[in-house]
């Protein structure tokens, strides 16, 4: 729908029963994000909390907790933003099919952002930041956050709202050491587009002018997440999307979106941090207080009436989960047409999104001996990992789709029954040392700095996944309780992890098993929990893929080194462990989760939904 603010959307929303109303007091401190995570749990609906303990402003959650309510608030442009990708993919599709493509020509009217110059909603109101909803979500956070901030920032050497970019990169808007009402947190990587502009300002010495979006037409809010090409304008995306042309102004030099609830505006002077964080985070464990950009804040405008959107996120899945299903159903078919061969991606969510991809792609190379090996997907495989946020990946795991053509990367349990049935470990482990990671992921030894390995797998069947431990199977001491986790893979408990060293002379005594007996079961991961990893397929991806850096984790039976080649000729080991670098887990806080409970009775808001 082409929804002006959030406003039309929730009463759309909440007139065809997708959004519950909590009239009782309830505190930012932990309750609001509480009872945001309970709700989704239970796949419930929208949240719009009316009453904040000593806040005047209303807030809404779990907007878009669902792919289905997702798909509902854009249902009447969902087809026609895949009919322009389409049409990006394949211009020539417009003139053999003059028709399906005929309302092309008015999405990208929409695209057009449109400047507002009279009766500008926004600018109604001012307030300060220490009025605004200060949501914190868990417990170790350093303060209260903006969940579903769009920063919008311009390129200072070609200024104006086509050149922009809009991201949404973390807000902290009180804590540390910030002044209070005058200096916000800002957390982001510096090869994201607002990081181009800062680079940009810094090297001429100027203060990068940044506005702080909250709320507004839905659209926008998408527009802010999705992967678009460096230099293309979020806002022109967001247009499409919402089947209206984004509003914007200008106020005292700073871009202004018409139709938010809320603005920020403020610089960022060259050289000036200050630390931010901890940070409950989309990999299910803190990120950690470390220097970032700070804002030195000049104005906070509101429209009259203004609802506070926000979001909790935490381990996988979460509300952005959804985000990326519908990225996925818009855009699926844009990358492999950007990157030769390529058939299809997966950047698995369970994982925390980054630590783990899986690929499909083609290999068409002729061997000249008839064996059939990775060729040609070694080299997707690099250009999968220089390409945008994929290049963030410690994991890429990519087969051959002439084995399978059937096969996609969806089919988590399948992919992994082909790679480990297939993969010769002498030959097909790739590693990238010292390089950089996701700034979020701490199983590297330093912030943003750690490994990749590329699982390239193509050919015949090698060998028969086990499904079951013989009744003579037994593990050499230290470990403990294996469990199956899949076919052919196996979980064992070891001990508290020490250092590297320790750890090398553990896996050593693996050395003791005959290699033949362990062929069925090719991956090995030893965890702190054997149970937990087994109990799920989720709880598998989540420890292994969020606790381990290939280059420091990674073990083999028989292992060598060759021509610099490292390789295994027996199983694979995984350290999934939790090492004393790594950063805390999420922990519910259970007197706050007493307080959720109470909201689930007969006669209160969320009777019947929790």
């Amino acid at each position: 729908m082409g929804y002006k603010n959030t406003q039309e959307c929730i009463y759309d929303l909440e007139k065809h029963g997708h959004l519950v109303r909590i009239k009782e007091e309830v505190s930012s401190e932990l309750e609001m994000a509480a009872i945001h995570l309970r709700v989704f749990e239970n796949n419930g609906p929208a949240i719009l909390f009316e009453n904040i303990k000593n806040c005047k402003f209303k807030a809404v959650s779990n907007l878009y907790g669902s792919l289905e309510r997702s798909k509902f608030i854009f249902r009447d442009t969902i087809d026609k933003i895949k009919t322009v990708i389409e049409l990006k993919n394949d211009p020539f599709e417009a003139l053999k099919h003059p028709f399906k493509y005929s309302g092309a020509a008015l999405s990208a009217f929409y695209a057009l952002p449109k400047q507002s110059h009279f009766n500008i909603p926004v600018l109604s109101n001012q307030t300060n930041i220490s009025a605004l909803p200060q949501i914190k979500c868990w417990p170790e956070d350093g303060g209260a956050f903006i969940t579903l901030p769009l920063v919008y920032t311009e390129d200072i050497d070609i200024p104006g709202v086509m050149h922009s970019n809009l991201g949404m990169y973390r807000i902290q808007l009180s804590g540390n050491n910030y002044s209070i009402d005058k200096e916000v947190g800002l957390h982001y990587q510096l090869h994201r587009g607002i990081g181009v502009h800062q680079s940009k300002s810094d090297a001429k010495g100027q203060p990068l002018r940044i506005s702080i979006f909250v709320g507004g037409p839905p659209s926008l809010t998408l527009g802010a997440v999705m992967p678009l090409p460096e230099g293309m304008s979020e806002l022109t995306f967001a247009g499409m999307l919402g089947n209206r042309r984004i509003r914007y102004s200008y106020k005292e030099g700073y871009c202004i979106a018409s139709d938010a609830d809320f603005v920020i505006t403020g610089e960022v002077y060259p050289n000036e941090n200050k630390p931010e964080g901890p940070f409950g985070d989309h990999l299910g464990y803190y990120s950690l207080k470390h220097d970032f950009p700070v804002m030195r804040v000049k104005n906070v405008y509101h429209r009259t009436n203004a609802i506070w959107p926000f979001t909790v996120v935490g381990r996988p899945p979460q509300e952005d989960t959804s985000f990326g299903a519908l990225i996925h159903e818009l855009v699926g078919s844009a990358l492999p047409n950007e990157i030769p061969g390529l058939k299809d991606i997966h950047a698995v969510d369970a994982s925390g999104v980054h630590p783990l991809l899986l690929a499909v792609g083609s290999e068409r190379y002729t061997p000249y001996n008839n064996e059939r090996k990775p060729q040609e997907i070694l080299t997707i495989a690099n250009r999968i990992l220089g390409t945008g946020q994929l290049s963030l990946a410690k994991y890429l795991f990519i087969i051959a789709s002439e084995d399978n053509p059937q096969l996609n990367t969806y089919q988590l349990k399948e992919y992994f029954n082909h790679v480990l049935e297939r993969i010769d470990f002498t030959r097909d482990l790739h590693f990238y040392t010292r390089t950089t990671i996701d700034t979020l992921d701490y199983s590297g030894s330093n912030l943003n700095s750690g490994s990749k390995v590329v699982f390239a797998v193509a050919g015949s069947k090698k060998r028969e996944l086990k499904t079951e431990l013989d009744i003579d199977f037994n593990l050499p001491e230290p470990f403990s309780d294996p469990h199956i986790v899949l076919p052919g893979i196996i979980a064992v408990k070891a001990p508290t992890y020490i250092d590297q060293e320790k750890t090398l002379d553990e896996i050593n005594k693996f050395g003791g098993l005959a290699i033949e007996k362990m062929n069925g079961f090719p991956l090995i991961i030893i965890c702190d929990d054997s149970g937990f990893v087994s109990d799920s397929l989720n709880n598998f991806l989540w420890v292994t893929f969020t606790r381990s850096n290939p280059s420091d984790d990674i073990y083999g039976m028989g292992s060598f080194t060759e021509n610099k080649h490292w390789g295994c000729r027996g199983s694979l080991i995984i350290d999934a462990r939790i090492k004393p670098h790594h950063a805390p887990p999420l922990i519910k806080n259970p007197e706050i989760e007493k307080r959720v409970d109470a909201l689930g009775v007969k006669g209160k808001s969320l009777y019947g939904i929790i």
